[in-house]
């Protein structure tokens, strides 16, 4: 992670340390998993992108989510997952599902979450050949 990215993500958490180093931890583990990914700090949210957005990184609004300084990690999939996991899973528009999942610790960041990860990716990836835009 270069420094200027670092210095974002420390703007984007200010006044939340544990949200800061559990972002940060998602942030390093995504640019991990998938070299080459561009990551945009933006004032709502962290979005991460190949040629399109395929996860975003935010602040839960969830009293619960906040007591425990969690995350939310936003995937887009072509199918529904049906997991604990996911706090809220909505259809946009038919075969595109976003899901909300929080993590409250860097162990969430485990085989099947990353699992998503990749999945999200390749869906969002796969828009160039259903000649859809970002």
């Amino acid at each position: 992670m270069d420094d200027t990215l670092a210095l974002s993500l420390v703007t984007f958490f200010a006044g939340r340390p544990q949200e800061e180093a559990l972002g940060r931890a998602v942030t390093q583990q995504l640019l991990k998993e998938l070299p080459g990914i561009a990551v945009q700090v933006q004032k709502s949210q962290i979005t991460f992108r190949g040629r399109y957005g395929f996860a975003a990184l935010s602040l839960p609004r969830r009293a619960q989510d906040k007591a425990a300084h969690a995350v939310l990690l936003t995937l887009g999939l072509p199918v529904r997952l049906d997991s604990p996991r996911v706090a809220v899973a909505t259809e946009p528009y038919p075969g595109r599902w976003t899901h909300h999942i929080p993590l409250a610790s860097p162990q969430e960041l485990d085989e099947e979450l990353l699992g998503w990860v990749h999945a999200a990716y390749d869906f969002a990836e796969s828009k160039a050949h259903r000649g859809e835009g970002s």
